[in-house]
């Protein structure tokens, strides 16, 4: 098991040198970078980030000579030479590509994700600023949907067939065939101010003034601001995980080893939950981090616009939109570890429900 361990984090250092490589490379082809953007900002576009990009100095546009009017992009057009070659220094981008990739893996591998582009704070400190809301949706959502779809998933199972099946199969399918946004903005229209009652607050994860309250009705104001947002989320993951838990059961039930336990007098519990549980609870365990993964970043994208929540969803895509490529690339690099770090608990969980696996026996 240990050796099977260190191969498992020994292999992680070419996957994530190879992700952050790829969506590098991506970024060099990309239009309009930072460089292109401060440059037309400075243009007229945006008089506020001109003056914070130049320092508030008094930098003027200049004629446009010869050599900008073919420029290599037409943001340098009526822009000093010598401005130019100050923003993309303080961008970075005055150096190669190459020695640009390699200084970044370096600070990356030493956890110095640098400074936002377009913010006046560090990255790390912005990106742990921002996972209190992505971990209360992601976190939520997961552990309610299994806790929730488990069950009703062995239900399923041991009823195949039956009215109780049939209806619970046609409401999941409908919850999972609607759109999480729109579950979002019927629930607010309905319960959150919208056209009908105002029960459910719509922005943030406290109410204003929430840090005086004692602890017990903190938590109250915390859970009853996430009521809405991990509706809407989970309506999808419920039925994933529902029909997957009642179709592993029921490949385990038609199997000889649960007929040969019932031959034996064995009742109908302790051959569900002492036989079959730990042998369909493989998939299960196998499809969590995916789902826990997508539900921590992508997956809660829309729902934080929605619901005015400012995670770490909501700050990816506004740093791919705006080309703030430090913000882009660390937190590609934390979830990229994240990702690789819960696919190797997935396994050892796997070890931990059926000890007859043998992770040493296994070549990569």
């Amino acid at each position: 098991m240990g050796a099977y361990i260190i191969r498992r984090l020994l292999l992680m250092i070419p996957t994530i040198f190879g992700i952050m490589a790829v969506s590098f490379l991506i970024t060099q082809f990309a239009p309009g970078g930072p460089v292109e953007q401060a440059l037309a900002n400075l243009s007229g576009q945006n008089v506020a980030l001109a003056e914070r990009v130049t320092g508030g100095g008094q930098e003027t546009l200049s004629q446009a000579g010869p050599h900008d009017q073919a420029g290599t992009y037409r943001g340098r057009q009526g822009l000093s030479p010598e401005l130019v070659e100050r923003i993309e220094k303080q961008f970075g981008f005055d150096k190669p590509p190459l020695e640009r990739f390699l200084s970044m893996i370096w600070n990356y591998v030493r956890f110095d994700f640098g400074q936002s582009y377009y913010r006046d704070i560090s990255v790390i400190d912005l990106i742990i600023e921002k996972m209190p809301v992505s971990i209360s949706l992601g976190l939520w959502m997961t552990l309610i949907a299994y806790g929730v779809s488990i069950p009703l998933g062995i239900a399923k199972a041991r009823r195949d067939g039956s009215r109780f099946d049939v209806w619970t199969s046609t409401v999941i399918i409908v919850g999972y065939a609607v759109p999480g946004f729109l579950v979002a903005i019927a629930l607010i229209v309905l319960f959150a101010g919208g056209s009908f009652w105002s029960i459910f607050p719509l922005r943030g994860l406290h109410s204003p003034g929430a840090a005086s309250f004692p602890f017990w009705r903190w938590v109250l104001d915390y859970i009853w601001h996430l009521v809405l947002p991990i509706t809407a989320m989970g309506l999808g993951a419920f039925a994933t995980a529902t029909l997957l838990t009642k179709n592993s059961f029921l490949d385990e039930i038609s199997k000889q080893y649960v007929v040969t336990a019932r031959a034996k007098g064995l009742t109908e519990r302790r051959v569900l939950y002492g036989h079959v549980f730990r042998n369909a609870m493989m998939l299960i365990i196998a499809s969590f981090p995916g789902a826990f993964i997508g539900a921590f970043f992508g997956g809660s994208l829309l729902i934080e616009t929605i619901f005015s929540l400012d995670g770490l969803g909501f700050l990816g895509f506004e740093a791919i939109s705006t080309r703030d490529y430090p913000v882009v690339f660390a937190t590609l690099y934390i979830f990229s570890i994240l990702g690789l770090l819960i696919g190797l608990i997935s396994d050892l969980a796997y070890m931990w429900v059926d000890p007859r696996l043998d992770f040493e026996s296994r070549q990569t």
